[in-house]
């Protein structure tokens, strides 16, 4: 009877034994309740992952992670990346998903974008290359090169939209996947669109980019596109605006006075003539597409609309757009001097 209860003791110190071990490795024992990422750098070894788990207190017993991580073999394959750490997850499915490399996805999410600064800054922020790495690629003519563009021609490949990356993915490889979609994007049919302006895909992508910059409203898009379809079939300089604000790098600036037309730069367009050298913006695709199919007029000017709808009037001579021109500026002033008043 005596050896029977010792060895039901002994059976029970070894339940709680295998118990307790099970639940070191299988149960809720990390924790993340501010629902953080981990972030593992490239060269990272088996030691750097521990301590950042430590240091953000996803683990508290280094003891059983060593133990888990030995047993899957996880010290020789350590791999980059950024990884969801769900709070109450066990050690086991922990280190499972860090030895398979089950990254959570990176969303690039491509807007309105001015310049390669701005590509850069967003790339920075959100992977692991920083943004002077991203700068260096955009201004290298080398790397660009099989991308069949330029350092100044460079953002006519990247296409508004949302790319999905892993966290540490290459500049070189962000940029094959922004090139395959510029290269999806232009299919034969929006090619012949282009091909009939006379105009090559990266000419309409640099005028939409003016286009973009000129109005928010989608039916005047194709109209203000015509206007300067047709200045560049006569030989006109474009004189857009917003080509001067590009210049000077000032995208706040309300009115364009002369002083900022004499501002020395290859993308002004009361200076220089044809499209800038390159893009002043990344232009949705619904303004590329209105370039495309901007209707044939005879259209050369075009100013504000003076009941600040945010529509525009268009004129064929210039006596026509000069009486809109005065109009809008005489309702500007009156604008200007009520709001004073009421001050």
């Amino acid at each position: 009877m005596k050896t029977r209860k010792i060895i039901l003791f002994i059976i029970l110190i070894i339940g709680l034994l295998f118990a307790y071990c099970a639940w070191n490795i299988f149960g809720p024992v990390v924790h993340n309740p501010k629902k953080k990422f981990l972030y593992i750098k490239t060269g990272s070894i088996y030691r750097d992952v521990k301590d950042s788990l430590l240091k953000n207190n996803m683990i508290t017993n280094n003891f059983w992670f060593d133990q888990v991580a030995k047993y899957a073999d996880y010290p020789q394959k350590v791999k980059a990346g950024k990884y969801k750490v769900t709070n109450g997850m066990s050690l086991y499915h922990l280190i499972k998903m860090l030895g398979r490399g089950n990254q959570v996805p990176v969303n690039l999410v491509i807007t309105k974008l001015r310049t390669k600064d701005d590509l850069a800054k967003k790339i920075g922020a959100d992977f692991e290359i920083d943004s002077s790495t991203v700068m260096n690629f955009l201004n290298n003519g080398d790397s660009l090169q099989q991308f069949d563009v330029d350092t100044n021609t460079v953002m006519t490949d990247v296409i508004p939209n949302t790319y999905t990356y892993t966290w540490n993915t290459s500049m070189k490889n962000i940029f094959k996947k922004l090139y395959a979609e510029k290269q999806k994007f232009w299919n034969d049919e929006r090619k012949q669109k282009a091909k009939r302006l006379n105009l090559t895909p990266e000419q309409v992508y640099t005028l939409a980019s003016i286009v973009e910059e000129e109005t928010n409203k989608e039916e005047d898009k194709g109209k203000i596109a015509s206007v300067y379809i047709n200045r560049l079939k006569k030989g006109m300089k474009l004189a857009a605006d917003p080509t001067v604000k590009y210049a000077l790098r000032d995208f706040g600036l309300k009115r364009i006075y002369h002083k900022h037309l004499l501002v020395p730069s290859p993308y002004n367009t009361y200076l220089n003539s044809g499209l800038p050298p390159g893009p002043i913006c990344t232009p949705s695709i619904k303004t590329i597409d209105a370039v495309l199919n901007s209707p044939e007029t005879d259209y050369l000017f075009f100013v504000a609309r003076s009941d600040f709808s945010g529509f525009s009037d268009f004129s064929s001579d210039y006596k026509q757009h000069e009486a809109y021109a005065k109009a809008y500026q005489q309702a500007l002033d009156s604008l200007i001097k009520t709001k004073q008043q009421g001050e």
